[in-house]
């Protein structure tokens, strides 16, 4: 007989632990070998974890909503039926044989990352034959009775998720739900999929709690810690944006958004920069092929995360700004894979949009550099012909690892920057 131990995954380099998020399949359920079986919560992301076997989830170990260390066994796969009792008596023993006479023969099965399944252009949510859909999709879409097949995904790369099983309940289940009516769906439909739990906000803030980290919250404060070994040092500079601003409003209508802008403009001086788009490490300084810009996001439930727009000097600035929206809207429902939250080269914070004038950012880990950036406001200067005039100027602030890129460095920096923004800002959408 063989029975599996499904093993908490290491989704990122930086994770020790992993917590449940939800389980997929349910004890006794027929497993198929690719099929994701459980939610689980990384540093900065909610993933599929499939498994490698075929067969019948005969136990779980971890419950959702609980959290074990890396490589810990946290359920059982019998391959038979018949062994699904024998599975149930080793976890609960810990993980030891039933008797001595039946040890089942142990295999190390590694779970696999889902990862995004790209879509055809027409929209199809399968992918080899698979059908594509979040866990949650599936598990509302069993208590509901609804066919997976019939449905048109809506999630990212044509993927089914909560909400298109949702939109056909009422079509599907109205005239008769005579033994689960609405409430059944509650604990496992929220409105949108793998959107934060309102939970952790009103628990922060009743006064005489502790509200303990999410994951999440984790990883900044590790991240934090980790920049205090780096001498850093940092550089301020005024850069006027009319021709920006006049930019923007130009091509706002067509999806473009000020950030994708700000991101392209940081890529393409970046070009000339190659030093500031660098890393440390023991052996010398690391010059990065590709620019890729990280851009800080707030997260609902706590903590930051920075989805990359990957070679954002070569992307052009229309394709640039969707890639944007669909990170965002992936990053704030959890689905984002980690190379698309580490593999930033330069990092953006960007608080003008909450109307902040100057602010200093603490350089992440891995980076040579961060640009923090303020709102732009009226100001009155001189303008070159001795006068006085308004012009719209925001105060950018770069924070950068002093072990490979010196203040010169970083003041061409901001002066090549400035200049492209100021002189050349319609270059940016070529």
């Amino acid at each position: 007989m063989s029975i599996h131990e499904v093993f908490m995954p290491a989704l990122s380099s930086t994770m020790t632990e992993g917590k449940i998020v939800s389980w997929v399949k349910s004890p006794g359920d027929k497993v198929e070998k690719g099929e994701t079986v459980v939610v689980v919560e990384s540093d900065k992301a909610d993933m599929d974890v499939e498994t490698f076997y075929e067969g019948y989830l005969a136990h779980i170990v971890v419950q959702a909503g609980d959290s074990a260390p890396v490589g810990a066994a946290i359920a059982y796969v019998a391959e038979t039926e018949a062994e699904i009792e024998a599975a149930k008596s080793m976890g609960n023993a810990g993980g030891a044989a039933a008797t001595p006479t039946a040890t089942p023969e142990l295999v190390a099965a590694t779970a696999s990352v889902g990862t995004p399944t790209v879509a055809s252009q027409n929209g199809s949510n399968h992918k080899e034959g698979r059908l594509v859909a979040s866990p949650r999709a599936r598990k509302l879409a069993k208590e509901l009775k609804v066919d997976l097949t019939t449905l048109k995904g809506s999630g990212p790369y044509g993927r089914i998720v909560a909400e298109d099983v949702e939109s056909v309940v009422g079509k599907i289940t109205a005239p008769a739900a005579p033994t689960t009516p609405a409430p059944s769906i509650t604990p496992v439909a929220p409105p949108a999929p793998r959107t934060a739990a309102p939970a952790p906000a009103p628990v922060a803030a009743v006064p005489g709690q502790i509200a303990p980290f999410n994951a999440l919250q984790n990883a900044v404060v590790r991240n934090m810690v980790a920049s205090l070994a780096v001498p850093e040092f940092r550089v301020s500079y005024t850069i006027t944006t009319d021709g920006l601003d006049k930019l923007y409003k130009q091509i706002k209508s067509k999806g473009v958004t000020m950030t994708a802008l700000l991101a392209k403009a940081v890529a393409v001086t970046l070009q000339k920069h190659p030093l500031l788009n660098a890393s440390y490490s023991d052996q010398g300084v690391v010059y990065h092929g590709d620019i890729n810009i990280a851009v800080a996001v707030a997260m609902d439930d706590g903590g930051l995360i920075t989805p990359v727009l990957k070679n954002a000097d070569q992307v052009d600035i229309y394709s640039l700004s969707r890639n944007w929206k669909s990170l965002v809207e992936r990053a704030r429902a959890k689905q984002l894979q980690p190379d698309e939250y580490n593999s930033g080269t330069f990092t953006l914070s960007n608080l003008g949009m909450y109307g902040v004038d100057t602010f200093d950012a603490i350089l992440p880990p891995g980076q040579g550099s961060i640009l923090a950036i303020g709102a732009s406001r009226p100001q009155v200067v001189a303008t070159p012909d001795g006068l006085f005039g308004v012009r719209q100027q925001m105060q950018v602030n770069i924070t950068s690892d002093h072990r490979i890129i010196y203040g010169a460095d970083a003041a061409a920096f901001l002066q090549d920057l400035a200049k492209l923004i100021e002189t050349n800002a319609q270059s940016l959408t070529l």
